[in-house]
């Protein structure tokens, strides 16, 4: 195979983005049907090599990169992703390029639509094709079984759980007949175990066609399960390459961070059943597509971390978007005895409530903004926090010191990786931003905190970090706490106790230090 033209060589690549040298003698090869792991740290600069390899225009518009990028031996230096599409490569991003109001079907086969004549189109010519659907809904069934998973063609994208979209993504990849190499860029973070398995089956079924991949994930288990080979990077540079046969979590994670990650079962498990209520939830139901919630009761304890899991579209993103009124819900919620409005986001945070949304592109944050203004704005909106009184009060205006010194706060705690307190939130990478969307619900040091995939898109040091910040918040601040997730070890790792939701309502709760068993039974039982 070493004598063989390799698929892709990449020599020498430096970048320097915002000030920053994020890239620094990056080299790697990839052979057709390699399945290359590149992991690292958020900030390492995985993304950002993709992106050059891509062609993405956010680089040629921050002065492009030094280097040479090699396809099976021949030079190339792609302006646009339409070239590298071209040439074979494809992307499938961390957040979404979808079309909301388009199907699954229509976006799978976007601008490649199968054609036919029509009456029309024979007089006045091929512009006038119309759409072949029923050759369109065959070739996107096919790129879905590729998969291995059920995705129904004809669901409009905006009414689909995150999981599904994720596939969506994958799948209109798949359904391109010159595809030569794909890059998926955390592909499983927003998918439960269940559906990882079947993406990596689909990895492994693309590898035995020729097609090389390059897949990002924090899940250090899945690179070991389906990679021929790890890239680590860490702070630009690329660290160690290695057969995966020839490495373990312990090492690639000792070789990421630089330094050892303890991500042991937690051993501090609070279970208080004579804590007072802090929340109180009664057959509430939530009309948010791609969630089911039909009749969920959950009772929360006072100063607790709860966590809630289950497998994809069962419910467990429903609950907090339905109580914090992003969608339609009914029920009753009370929250230290008294009545929460459903329907009413104002009136859940007056109420010291707040949210960090799995969505943090589209609920979490203002992207052109700076960090300052992203952390400090909704308390300064809602609580008046930051803000200086003159004239007794008749004139309130920003405390600028104040809102430096609490976004640095945060900066700091939670090893927030960028130029600056004035940087704007959409240049930092997916896990810093991650973090900023934390701060932010920090800032308003509310009573009750709902966080949803909290880690989504973390890598292994950060997301330690990140759920110790929340233990932390928990344990010092007294704030109670529901964390939903997809991932149980990491719900096992940080909250008390666990309820489990399937299909549509609480299957069960058991304390953390069940095992994985048993809430793998709840997660599949069929709650009447």
């Amino acid at each position: 195979m070493s004598e063989k033209t390799p698929l892709l060589e990449m020599k020498n690549i430096r970048k320097d983005f915002f000030g920053n040298q994020v890239l620094t003698d990056i080299n790697l090869t990839l052979q057709e049907g390699e399945v290359l792991g590149l992991v690292g740290e958020n900030g390492a600069g995985k993304s950002t090599l993709m992106k050059i390899l891509f062609g993405m225009d956010v680089i040629r518009d921050t002065g492009g990169y030094e280097g040479d990028i090699l396809l099976n031996g021949q030079k190339v230096d792609f302006k646009t992703p339409f070239e590298a599409l071209a040439a074979g490569i494809g992307m499938v991003h961390q957040e979404f390029s979808l079309i909301p109001g388009f199907t699954a079907t229509e976006n799978i086969l976007l601008n490649r639509e199968p054609k036919k004549k029509s009456v029309v189109s024979e007089i006045f010519g091929e512009r006038l094709d119309v759409l072949n659907r029923k050759e369109m809904t065959a070739k996107s069934d096919a790129a879905i079984r590729k998969m291995g998973v059920q995705i129904d063609g004809n669901m409009v994208i905006h009414d689909m759980p995150v999981g599904h979209k994720q596939f969506t993504e994958i799948a209109r990849e798949l359904s391109k007949d010159q595809l030569k190499l794909l890059i998926l860029d955390e592909p499983t973070a927003v998918l439960t175990e269940k559906e990882a398995e079947a993406l990596l089956d689909s990895i492994r079924g693309m590898s035995a066609q020729g097609i090389a991949v390059i897949f990002i994930t924090h899940r250090l288990q899945e690179i070991l399960d389906v990679c021929d080979k790890v890239v680590i990077m860490r702070d630009g540079y690329v660290v160690e390459d290695v057969p995966s046969g020839e490495t373990n979590i312990t090492e690639i994670t000792r070789k990421m961070v630089g330094r050892a990650v303890d991500t042991a079962a937690a051993t501090d498990i609070r279970n208080n059943p004579d804590a007072p209520i802090a929340m109180s939830i009664r057959k509430l139901w939530v009309d948010m597509p791609g969630e089911t919630v039909r009749n969920v009761s959950l009772d929360v304890r006072e100063g607790e971390i709860l966590g809630i899991g289950g497998l994809a579209g069962q419910g467990k993103l429903g609950i907090p978007n339905g109580i914090m009124g992003l969608y339609d819900a009914g029920g009753e919620v009370t929250l230290r005895g008294k009545k929460v409005p459903l329907n009413s986001p104002r009136e859940c945070l007056n109420a010291s409530m707040a949210f960090v949304s799995e969505d943090r592109r589209g609920v979490g944050l203002l992207l052109d903004e700076t960090l300052e203004w992203n952390i400090a704005f909704p308390a300064m909106q809602i609580q008046n926090k930051f803000l200086k009184n003159y004239l007794g009060g008749l004139v309130k205006w920003r405390d600028e010191k104040a809102i430096h010194d609490v976004t640095q706060r945060y900066i700091d705690e939670l090893a927030i990786k960028c130029t600056s307190s004035k940087q704007k939130a959409k240049e930092l990478s997916g896990g810093n931003q991650q973090k900023v969307c934390l701060a932010k619900a920090f800032a308003l040091e509310p009573g009750f905190l709902f966080v949803s995939e909290p880690t989504r898109g973390i890598d292994v040091g950060a997301k330690s970090l990140v759920l110790n910040a929340l233990k932390k918040f928990n344990r010092e601040s007294g704030v109670t706490i529901v964390m939903i997730s997809s991932e149980l070890e990491e719900l096992r790792q940080t909250c008390d106790r666990i309820a489990i939701v399937s299909g549509g309502r609480v299957a069960g709760i058991l304390p953390a230090s069940e095992s994985a068993e048993q809430f793998g039974l709840l997660m599949v039982s069929q709650v009447k």
